[in-house]
């Protein structure tokens, strides 16, 4: 299973969201390029990059903060954030970026996110947050009456090849992973899904591996020191 750190950006800097929660921000770093030297030095393999302010403003805002990750680090990442026309799409992966999110997008206009996916195939992640099994969009500030199943069915059927599944209740919260409601998602999809939110601890990431989940993204645990890198690798 792919252990993914997660760096997320707002105004540049690397922090944490609670519950996904702007007005609940923790500055971890001031520096993000400092961040991800010291993910691959661990031995990360893929980093997981969200543009925070990108996800509210509905463009990309730190595309250069990226650019900088991804010439430093050597590592691919996946991007998500903001991500909601063609353009982007390529300007992103123009600048590096291994794959892209889309959140917003795919529940707003699924014909274009059917397009994308068809076009750019496994560069495409759709990534999917939940709020009590809705789906949640611009950047998490509001939540949708569509179901995170059925949103991930029609998207499989759409062209997607793979998913995020956040759950968004336990993101930044330290406590476990929605295990019911991932395998719920799993059996939707019908895809490769990456798990996020809730991990605190090792066991955490076994028992994530026993749903056959095809990786994981983990934040906060990392950032305060509750779970090592080199032991989840």
């Amino acid at each position: 299973m792919l252990i993914i750190p997660a760096i997320d950006l707002k105004d540049g800097k690397c922090v944490r969201l609670y519950q996904g929660d702007y007005n609940q921000v923790t500055v971890f770093n001031d520096d993000p390029v400092e961040v991800a030297i010291q993910w691959r030095e661990q031995g990360a393999q893929y980093l997981h990059l969200v543009d925070l302010d990108g996800a509210k403003a509905g463009k990309p805002v730190n595309l250069l903060v990226v650019k900088r990750i991804i010439e430093a680090s050597g590592l691919p990442v996946e991007l998500g954030g903001g991500i909601r026309d063609e353009a982007i799409v390529e300007e992103a992966l123009s600048a590096g970026v291994d794959r892209v999110v889309l959140g917003t997008v795919a529940l707003r206009d699924t014909g274009l996110a059917e397009r994308l996916c068809r076009r750019w195939g496994e560069r495409i992640v759709i990534g999917i947050d939940a709020r009590n099994g809705l789906v949640a969009v611009e950047g998490w500030t509001e939540t949708s009456n569509v179901t995170a199943t059925l949103l991930a069915t029609e998207m499989a059927k759409r062209g997607a090849t793979r998913f995020i599944y956040t759950d968004i209740s336990r993101d930044g919260t330290l406590t476990e992973p929605n295990y019911e409601a991932l395998r719920d998602f799993m059996e939707s999809a019908q895809k490769p899904v990456i798990a996020s939110g809730g991990v605190a601890k090792a066991e955490h990431v076994a028992k994530l591996r026993e749903t056959g989940a095809e990786g994981v993204i983990i934040g906060k645990a990392l950032y305060t020191g509750d779970l090592k890198l080199s032991e989840v690798l």
